[in-house]
């Protein structure tokens, strides 16, 4: 399901509105961006098999080990990709979703949440 840029970047902007206000308060010094594609490095740098994209990648110091040290860095970043999650959609309905599910995938890892978790909850 192709959107347009403004669409998708509307789809990510709701995301991030619906994140409970207690999580939104810690989110200091993180920016979110949007991009088309993974890069080829980026999919590699991040063990993505051959066959696998990535739908968000989380990029930065998870809050769970910063310590008072933290200070005078540059901001965390998580990017959305874009292409893959529409590529990866029949509707709009299912890329709203989808676009959801990967906002708080990579933010849980913001929070120090990793993969094992998310996987022994059920979101991944």
């Amino acid at each position: 399901m192709k959107l347009g840029r403004e669409r998708f970047e509307a789809l990510v902007a709701e995301a991030l509105d619906a994140l409970p206000g207690p999580f939104t308060q810690q989110m200091r010094n993180v920016e979110v961006v949007i991009e088309l594609w993974p890069s080829a490095r980026t999919l590699r740098d991040a063990g993505v098999p051959r066959d696998e994209t990535l739908f968000g990648l989380y990029e930065g110091i998870p809050l769970t080990e910063r310590t008072s040290a933290y200070g005078n860095v540059l901001p965390d970043k998580i990017t959305i990709f874009q292409g893959p999650i529409e590529a990866a959609c029949d509707s709009e309905d299912d890329v709203r979703a989808e676009v959801s599910h990967t906002v708080v995938h990579e933010f849980a890892h913001f929070f120090g949440i990793g993969d094992e978790q998310l996987r022994r909850w059920g979101v991944y």
